[in-house]
């Protein structure tokens, strides 16, 4: 039987699961600064993915799928200045972006991502 791995558990998940190869995290928030713009948000998500998949024994080179939801698809090109700065070049994932109602009113972005281990 394959071994499952777990990182930073909350009261209803944790935050990534590891398994077959794959390691996969849950939707991260700006948790630290709701109430930065859609950019802020994003870069500080995206520091949050990078210590995660750091904690896993991997990086954002081995990311394969990237889910990204946005409050409001106007905040587009503002998360994507944070992402086209944070994304390994020649190493981005397939991605998907949608906008969607998000958990908390203040929260503009979440990201989700599977990487290889």
């Amino acid at each position: 039987m394959t071994e499952i791995r777990r990182w930073q558990p909350t009261v209803r998940m944790h935050q990534a699961v590891a398994h077959g190869g794959l390691l996969f995290t849950a939707g991260q928030c700006a948790e630290a600064n709701p109430d930065a713009d859609a950019q802020g948000q994003a870069e500080e998500i995206l520091g949050r993915i990078d210590r995660l998949l750091a904690d896993a024994g991997t990086d954002k080179s081995r990311i394969l799928s990237a889910s990204i939801y946005l409050a409001d698809m106007s905040d587009f090109a503002a998360m994507n200045r944070a992402w086209d700065a944070w994304v390994a070049p020649g190493e981005m994932p397939a991605r998907t972006t949608i906008e969607a109602k998000l958990t908390d009113p203040r929260f503009a972005v979440e990201i989700g991502v599977i990487a290889a281990l």
